[in-house]
């Protein structure tokens, strides 16, 4: 008796769910770890472009961040200024995260980024005195010193600074200063002068003072005031000038 031919099973594509999920968790996991402040912004700015044209109807053909038939024209994404200045940023967020680093642990200097550009914030209790405007050299003379290097160094040639002034809410003696925006612009003034001494042309800063109507932290506790007394200096983004 002749054996019954085994039928073939068919075939599912069950296996795409599988291979899906592990896609999507490999891509959550990579997600996780990435740090755009640790990212160069023309690196960034080239994966979106290869993007640009994904969900907006029919395409040509594919993305590719690769330098195609445009770039013998010269037009290439890094030709952009746009570009250069992001760069310049991204490269200058690092360079003062690792200039700063020992005062950065100690609280005494943070540093951000935000749409202004990078911020260098300035512990004014450890520049100046209480209701003083005098900078304490003995503490902050090294500190100053470095930030004036990074200033004029060539890679922020071309750039503009702010120097914004900041106290807590507490009243000053008005015997010494009618307020707290005669003291934060005065500290601004300061810092510039400092800065400009050391060769940084007093041309390219801002000064401002906000008093006590930009806090950071709570100003109902001392640690708080601390927080919100300080002094920053705003390596510009080309829409803030």
């Amino acid at each position: 008796m002749a054996k019954k031919k085994r039928e073939a099973e068919p075939v599912t594509n069950e296996w795409i769910v599988t291979y899906g999920d592990m896609v999507t968790l490999l891509l959550c996991f990579f997600v996780a770890l990435f740090n755009p402040d640790e990212s160069d912004p023309s690196q960034l700015q080239q994966m979106l472009s290869a993007f640009n044209a994904i969900g907006m109807g029919p395409s040509t053909g594919g993305h590719t961040i690769a330098p195609g038939k445009s770039a013998d024209l010269g037009n290439t994404i890094m030709s952009l200024p746009s570009m250069d200045r992001g760069r310049n940023l991204g490269t200058s967020l690092r360079r003062a995260m690792s200039l700063f680093e020992p005062e950065v642990k100690s609280n005494k200097v943070r540093i951000t980024h935000d749409e202004r550009g990078v911020v260098i914030s300035l512990a004014s209790d450890l520049f100046f005195a209480p209701a003083s405007a005098a900078i304490n050299y003995e503490d902050s003379r090294d500190i100053l010193f470095r930030l004036g290097s990074m200033l004029n160094s060539q890679e922020l040639s071309g750039r503009r600074f702010r120097i914004e002034g900041h106290t807590d809410g507490s009243d000053t003696d008005p015997e010494i200063w009618p307020s707290n925006w005669e003291l934060s612009t005065a500290r601004s003034i300061a810092v510039l002068h400092y800065l400009a001494d050391i060769g940084v042309d007093e041309d390219r800063f801002q000064v401002a003072g906000f008093a006590a109507t930009m806090p950071i932290s709570r100003d109902d506790t001392p640690e708080g005031r601390m927080n919100n007394r300080r002094v920053d200096i705003v390596i510009l983004d080309e829409g803030h000038l």
